[in-house]
């Protein structure tokens, strides 16, 4: 039987006209399409939601970045490990049990930190984090030749601080009385043989050859560490617009002091400089003549001048030793009751001092953690750095 082309055009056009085989024919062809594009959209719904999930860590962790930056608890050295941090922290609560996702967000994330001072002395700080990884989809996608879907995310916040400053008048009470020629537990390297001293029957004494090794003496570590509390107050005011300072050295007399000036440049010169131990010890007039000056109109007048009509008041009062005169203690503490009626603020530091020294020094301060116990140089020297910073946070009012 013989099969003309007619016929064949025929029986196709049949089947081209037979809707049930063409169904058939179709729906083989379009399910493995269908299911591997229903495997995509799950993909797709996974990743939009991997991707909010990232947005968040990203928008969370430039904002407590940059908050950390305005309120100092972290700096721009250590600014990028907080942040990226943050970002691997917020999304392992995501990521957990996929190591290979965790590594590649930890690859991923990038965080860019610039500063920029203002007019008004503070800083503003933008922080910038970019997060990106690859996320594996679904055996059905592998249908359509994907393999991976990578989620990425970035977030910039501003924030910063100005700086209103409130002025203070501070005045540096300093015993320098004989015994402050003894020795603390540091080594002077600088030196192999030196002179040194003992206390015999309340008299100080010299012994009659040098001896070694050398140890620095109290006189001299009080200087480092009066120094150390100018340079504090000088680094938050280089320009001498709202620090004033006065010095007092003491031993039973008033031996040198200076009057209240701008900045620590006259203190410095004209009394920490000149430090050099000998005499009693009478803690009254020295204390006395701190309050005087800073109540006094003219003080008032100066700040004022300076467009600082409010100014914080602080005695910084140091004694090794105790008073010759038990009533030089009760007179002492009236002056002491006087200034802090007044609302100044009286730290004191007790430096290897008896026990009756650190009583009246502990009655004098304006709160217990106002008073220091130093027992040491390193005692000394930490003393002053903690009153030279709570001075500074006092007189810097940050703003965001």
């Amino acid at each position: 039987m013989m099969i003309s082309g007619s016929d064949i055009l025929r029986t196709f056009g049949k089947l081209l006209r037979n809707s049930s085989g063409n169904f058939g024919i179709l729906t083989a062809v379009a399910i493995p399409v269908l299911v591997a594009a229903g495997g995509v959209g799950i993909d797709i719904a996974n990743m939009s939601l991997s991707r909010s999930q990232l947005q968040e860590a990203t928008d969370a962790a430039a904002l407590g970045t940059a908050t950390a930056l305005a309120n100092g608890s972290a700096t721009t050295a250590n600014a990028k490990d907080l942040a990226n941090k943050l970002v691997l922290g917020q999304m392992s609560n995501y990521l957990s049990g996929d190591a290979g996702a965790s590594d590649a967000l930890k690859a991923g994330t990038s965080t860019a930190v610039t500063s920029t001072s203002n007019s008004s002395g503070g800083t503003s700080y933008t922080v910038a984090v970019n997060s990106s990884y690859t996320m594996s989809v679904s055996n059905l996608s592998h249908l359509l030749g994907l393999q991976s879907m990578t989620i990425s995310a970035s977030s910039s916040t501003t924030s910063g601080t100005a700086v209103q400053k409130t002025a203070l008048s501070m005045e540096i009470v300093l015993d320098k009385s004989g015994s402050m020629w003894l020795d603390t537990e540091t080594i002077d390297k600088s030196k192999t043989r030196c002179d040194q001293y003992y206390i015999k029957n309340d008299s100080l004494y010299k012994y009659k050859n040098q001896e070694s090794p050398c140890y620095v003496k109290k006189i001299d570590a009080l200087r480092t560490a009066a120094g150390n509390l100018l340079d504090q107050l000088d680094a938050a005011d280089p320009k001498s617009q709202f620090v004033r300072t006065a010095g007092i050295a003491w031993s039973s007399q008033v031996d040198i002091s200076n009057e209240l000036g701008w900045g620590t440049g006259d203190t410095r010169d004209n009394v920490i400089d000149l430090l050099a131990a000998g005499g009693g010890t009478e803690s009254t007039a020295p204390m006395q003549l701190a309050y005087s000056k800073l109540t006094s109109s003219t003080e008032a007048g100066a700040q004022n001048s300076r467009g600082n009509k409010t100014f914080d008041k602080i005695i910084v009062f140091m004694t090794d030793g105790d008073n010759n005169s038990t009533s030089s203690d009760t007179t002492t503490l009236s002056v002491c009751k006087k200034a802090k009626e007044q609302g100044m603020q009286i730290y004191t530091v007790a430096f290897m001092a008896p026990d009756r020294g650190q009583n009246l020094l502990k009655s004098c301060a304006s709160s217990s953690s106002n008073y220091f116990d130093a027992r040491q140089m390193t005692d000394l020297v930490a003393a002053f750095k903690t009153i030279g910073a709570q001075a500074v946070k006092q007189m810097t009012l940050l703003t965001r």
